[in-house]
């Protein structure tokens, strides 16, 4: 995928901790982010095949585009 001529990275593969929660992102160029540092870049439109939504409690997450393909959520993705 594309923006301003550039490719966007994509997400694939995570941490997470001992609760199963999301912690932390690597990007298809190998970057490793912190979950704070993988918002901001999703909601800068760099990062493809994710968005970001607003929970009941207020705080801002992550997830994968809804495609239909429970495949490639995040929660599935391999682990880093």
């Amino acid at each position: 995928m594309e923006q301003n001529g550039q490719a966007r990275e994509t997400i694939v593969a995570v941490q997470k901790n001992g609760d199963g929660d999301l912690t932390a992102f690597q990007t298809s160029s190998g970057r490793q982010l912190d979950y704070q540092t993988a918002l901001q870049e999703v909601q800068a439109g760099r990062i493809a095949g994710v968005n970001t939504f607003k929970g009941k409690d207020g705080e801002t997450y992550l997830r994968g585009d809804a495609d239909g393909d429970p495949s490639n959520n995040l929660d599935q993705l391999p682990l880093f």
